[in-house]
């Protein structure tokens, strides 16, 4: 049943709840210490779907800020010939079969951290040590709230090792970023594209590829994601008027004219760099677009078609739960 016109979704209520959700992350963030990365490690961060797109954000982010060498992969394709230090998995529901195989194999033989939102699932006996981030957990299928949440957590415990790299925010900051995100109406070019392709550099190219996936689950939505300098190296061509290329953070020298030759609309935070929103709150805008394309079309954002919380993969194929 859509949810237009009647009381907020559940998805929609679990986005507004961000920002609060934020500043627990890293107010417990001594509790939770036991499963991140010491500095210094060789870190390998590993989920599927929105967690392995939050990962790719972490890495960039520990790895640049100067904490330690850091890899994403996705868990199903994690090169167990490598030498890590720790894994680290990202798991909303603690049961997801690619990360509890990929942590049952190297156990003993690396040290595993698990960030999960359920602490009576396997993850717990699968992972060396697990952060429970419980109170950021999700009625919703799709994730929005957990995903962040775990980020906040893990930017959290960069500020607090001195390795956030330069110019990224506080999760503080990020946290009040994303109450405007979350109060501020979404603009009439944003809502009535037919097409979108979320664009990032560095850490934020993780959250480019979170916001393609975040539309196309909820809404069925056009969507593409690319880092923002190979954006013209082909996927320009995708752009054209009533299409919409949206860019997480700096906009690269030239990028804004290319989109404005081709008839496209460009997204991004304009003005001084103190009235940017952090990107992972500009995500928050993507989300709750996802959620308004949903209603409009009478879809249920909570219930998206084909997807389900978890993948139990069995032998006869997944089973969902």
């Amino acid at each position: 049943m859509p949810t237009s016109g009647l009381s907020p979704s559940r998805t929609a209520v679990e986005i507004a709840s961000q920002p609060a959700s934020w500043r627990k992350a890293a107010e417990t963030l001594p509790q939770h210490r036991a499963a991140l990365p010491v500095r210094g490690e060789r870190v390998a961060v590993v989920g599927c779907g929105t967690s392995w797109f939050i990962a790719q954000a972490y890495a960039q982010l520990r790895e640049s800020g100067g904490h330690g060498e850091t890899d994403a992969f996705a868990a199903s394709e994690f090169p167990l010939g490598r030498r890590y230090d720790r894994i680290l998995a990202i798991t909303r529901s603690g049961t997801t079969t690619e990360v509890l195989d990929l942590l049952t194999r190297v156990k003993g033989s690396v040290a595993t951290g698990a960030l999960t939102a359920d602490p009576e699932t396997p993850v717990m006996e699968a992972a060396d040590d697990a952060a429970v981030l419980d109170f950021a957990d999700e009625e919703s299928v799709v994730q929005t709230r957990f995903a962040t949440t775990a980020l906040a957590l893990l930017r959290a415990h960069l500020e607090a090792e001195d390795a956030l790299p330069a110019g990224v925010r506080t999760v503080e900051r990020a946290a009040k970023d994303a109450e405007r995100a979350v109060a501020e109406p979404l603009a009439a070019e944003i809502t009535g594209a037919e097409q979108y392709t979320f664009l990032g550099t560095g850490w934020t190219y993780g959250l480019a590829l979170e916001a393609g996936l975040k539309m196309r689950e909820a809404a069925g939505a056009w969507t593409e994601a690319y880092p923002a300098m190979e954006y013209r190296h082909g996927p320009i061509s995708i752009t054209a008027p009533g299409r919409v290329a949206w860019s997480f953070g700096p906009v690269p020298t030239g990028l804004a004219d290319d989109v404005a030759r081709v008839g496209g609309t460009l997204v991004a935070e304009s003005g001084g760099a103190d009235d940017h929103l952090d990107p992972m709150a500009d995500l928050v805008r993507a989300q709750r677009l996802a959620v308004l394309l949903a209603e409009t079309q009478g879809q249920d954002p909570d219930r998206p078609r084909n997807l389900t919380r978890s993948v139990v993969l069995t032998t006869g194929g997944a089973e969902r739960n």
